[in-house]
């Protein structure tokens, strides 16, 4: 259920970005192949789920799948990931006047990417992350190890075989401080998201 609701909120606010950026930029945001391998690269770290800790409330009674519940779920926490992938275009365009389609697609790239893993942690407990939930090692180990692969792939020979172009350091703080922020305000939508419905995972 971590997995499929986690794929399934952050799949649709990708969409619904790309959608949004397409219609308002000159260029795509990111190239299909570009938003492959991106995919690609969380989706590993959302493998190692199978190996986290679960809260021990919730395995206080049986639980069944439900997709009135993962519906509500992909529509309330799509958006909000939609929301700061658009916060992102806008500092890109309206503060840095960044026009250089491989540079925009090469930040946005690796901020997803960075953003989906820290995000995982928020989403994958209904409790506090890091302290009152702990996630497995392996959890943590594959979050970070691949962000940092995230981040560094544009300045290998595969970034520039997807298209990619190195960061100039301006951009990387856009990389670490909004998924963080991202992170404060999703924690918020939880609660929120906890009173009205009853459940989270």
């Amino acid at each position: 259920m971590k997995y499929i609701k986690l794929s399934t909120s952050f799949n649709f606010g990708e969409v619904m970005s790309v959608i949004i950026a397409s219609i308002l930029l000159p260029f795509l945001p990111e190239t299909p192949i570009q938003l492959l391998v991106e995919g690609l690269l969380y989706d590993f770290g959302q493998l190692t789920l199978p190996f986290d800790n679960v809260d021990s409330d919730y395995l206080k009674k049986p639980r069944k799948f439900n997709v009135t519940s993962l519906k509500n779920f992909m529509l309330f926490m799509g958006p909000i990931s939609s929301i700061f992938d658009l916060i992102v275009f806008a500092i890109l365009l309206l503060f840095f006047k960044l026009h250089d389609a491989a540079t925009f697609q090469t930040v946005w790239f690796s901020y997803s990417i960075v953003s989906n893993l820290l995000g995982m942690h928020i989403i994958r407990t209904a409790k506090l992350p890091f302290i009152e939930s702990n996630a497995h090692k392996f959890v943590y180990a594959s979050s970070i190890l691949l962000s940092i692969i995230g981040v560094l792939i544009p300045f290998t020979w595969l970034g520039d075989l997807i298209g990619l172009v190195p960061i100039p350091a301006m951009y990387i703080p856009i990389i670490i401080l909004v998924p963080i922020l991202y992170c404060f305000v999703a924690m918020i939508a939880k609660k929120i998201y906890i009173k009205k419905f009853g459940e989270w995972i």
